[in-house]
C-alpha cells in the first residue's frame, strides 16, 4: 500500500514539474520568439507565390479564430498577448491530454497495474 502511494505521488509531482516547466516557456520564453516567417510563409515568401493566398481562408472560420490572431491573444495588449496565449495553449493541451488519458485507459486494465497484476 505504502509502494503504491508513493508511485502516485513520485507520479503527481512528476507531471505538475513538468506542467509548471512548460508553463514557464510559454510564459516567458514565448515573447522572445523569433518574429521571422515560419517554414511554410518563408517558402511561400521565397518562391513569390504568397500574394495567391485564400483570403477567406477556411482556418478563419474555426471558433477559436475569434480568440486568437497568429501567435496571440485578440483584444490584449501586445506586452501580453503572446504570453497569454502561451498560457491557455499549454493549459488547453494538457487538459485534451489528460482528458483523452481518462477517457480512454479502462478502469479494469489500471487496477490490474496497481495491484502490480499485468
Amino acid at each position: 500500500m505504502t509502494n503504491q502511494h508513493s508511485n502516485t505521488k513520485g507520479n503527481r509531482s512528476f507531471i505538475l514539474a513538468g506542467i509548471g516547466i512548460a508553463l514557464i516557456v510559454a510564459v516567458f520564453v514565448s515573447p522572445f520568439a523569433s518574429s521571422d516567417p515560419d517554414g511554410l510563409e518563408r517558402v511561400a515568401q521565397d518562391l513569390e507565390f504568397e500574394d495567391r493566398a485564400i483570403e477567406d481562408a477556411p482556418a478563419n472560420k474555426l471558433p477559436f479564430y475569434t480568440v486568437f490572431e497568429e501567435y496571440a491573444l485578440r483584444g490584449v495588449p501586445e506586452g501580453v498577448a503572446t504570453p497569454l496565449a502561451g498560457l491557455v495553449g499549454t493549459v488547453v493541451t494538457f487538459g485534451v491530454a489528460w482528458g483523452a488519458g481518462k477517457l480512454f485507459i479502462r478502469p479494469s486494465a489500471q487496477t490490474n497495474i496497481e495491484q502490480g497484476e499485468e
